[in-house]
């Protein structure tokens, strides 16, 4: 038997809003089932499987239109080409990381400045982001 959900259900198993589901519809990112039985759209496990799909890849860092590519591919034959996609996602992470742990550092140090000063002189942490003003 063929899964037949409202657009409320398939939102709710795939856990994201309508609006959400909508959203993807304009992005052309999830078909717009047909209007069955009183104008109601019933929705696939296929579509149900492509919304869960688009959620995963939001969640590893992909933007939407990254998303739209990785969908093109999903034919079996180019795992090259989606692989090159994730290779070019991971260094991007890479980057970030290596941004987040030298903005890690800095603040330990500002922070540190902070507990040695015991409140007495300027704040080192003001006094440096004030450098350039």
């Amino acid at each position: 038997m063929e899964l037949a959900l409202t657009i409320g259900q398939v939102a709710k198993a795939a856990n994201v809003g309508v609006e959400t589901v909508r959203y993807y519809h304009r992005c052309g990112l999830l078909p717009v089932p047909e209007r069955v039985h009183g104008g109601i759209r019933q929705y696939s496990r296929e579509s149900l499987q492509r919304l869960i799909f688009i959620r995963r890849a939001q969640a590893l860092g992909f933007t939407l239109d990254e998303i739209r590519a990785l969908l093109q591919l999903n034919d079996g034959s180019t795992c090259v080409t989606a692989r090159a996609l994730a290779e070019r996602k991971l260094q991007a992470v890479e980057a970030r990381l290596r941004e987040l742990q030298a903005l890690r550092t800095d603040l330990h140090r500002l922070i540190g400045q902070c507990h040695a000063n015991d409140g007495t002189g300027s704040c080192p942490l003001i006094a440096t982001l004030c450098a350039s003003c």
